[in-house]
């Protein structure tokens, strides 16, 4: 399960999977992801590197970077049995990817693992996991107009997420929470999304203490006004 889990994930997203790819942060880290595969096996690239094979042949893995490798395909599926959506599969193997890369790339070469981690830190201060912008029904709310909306109409539930940018779990979450509008949204439910990322005291002001995390992702919800029970 631990490896149909994520093909099956996979072969369902093809078509929204394509459209990922075509972005820059995607494409980029999927290069990083397999720069060691690419060195270690393209010539010219590969004739001049160091090698512990017996045969000497320098274009071909020795044991040792098996191993590794062999560790970060069952690393990846461990971390895979948890993951909801596809954005976290593949982000698990991108994750572990470059980590396996830096440990190769050490060993073969101190400035080529250097030069690496280089590259790694300059994608990650300038690439950013691509925002969901696909269709929804959900109204987003600021610091102020929170409880005007909440107050406006007691007949109305409200199911709101407190979300920020630069959590991996909310933007994973993105498409779940938009095909849950798509599908339910109507007169006497209402979606809604706030971030407190901009609006740091509108989370603290409606989330109770216990439904706090250590992620900016509880979804309190509304009715008649108040913030009803969930689970």
């Amino acid at each position: 399960m631990a490896v149909l889990a994520p093909l099956i994930a996979l072969v369902y997203s093809v078509p929204r999977l394509s459209r990922w790819l075509a972005r820059p942060y995607y494409l980029l880290s999927a290069l990083l992801s397999v720069a060691f595969l690419l060195v270690r096996k393209l010539p010219p690239l590969c004739n001049s590197l160091p090698t512990q094979r017996e045969d000497g042949n320098p274009c071909d893995f020795d044991w040792r970077e098996v191993e590794i490798l062999m560790f970060l395909s069952a690393i990846v599926m461990m971390k895979n049995r948890r993951s909801i959506t596809v954005e976290q599969h593949i982000g698990n193997i991108f994750m572990f990817s470059k980590v396996a890369n830096a440990i190769l790339f050490f060993r073969l070469d101190i400035r080529m693992g250097l030069l690496y981690i280089t590259l790694c830190i300059v994608f990650l201060m300038t690439c950013k996991p691509p925002l969901y912008m696909g269709p929804e029904y959900i109204k987003y709310f600021n610091d102020k107009t929170i409880d005007e909306e909440l107050e406006r109409d007691k007949r109305v539930t409200w199911i709101v997420e407190f979300f920020a940018n630069w959590s991996n779990d909310c933007q994973s979450f993105a498409p779940i929470y938009a095909d849950l509008s798509l599908k339910y949204n109507c007169t006497g439910l209402n979606f809604g999304k706030v971030d407190v990322g901009r609006y740091t005291d509108v989370q603290s002001e409606h989330v109770a203490p216990h439904q706090a995390a250590p992620y900016p992702d509880p979804i309190p919800r509304w009715q008649g006004g108040h913030a009803a029970a969930t689970d």
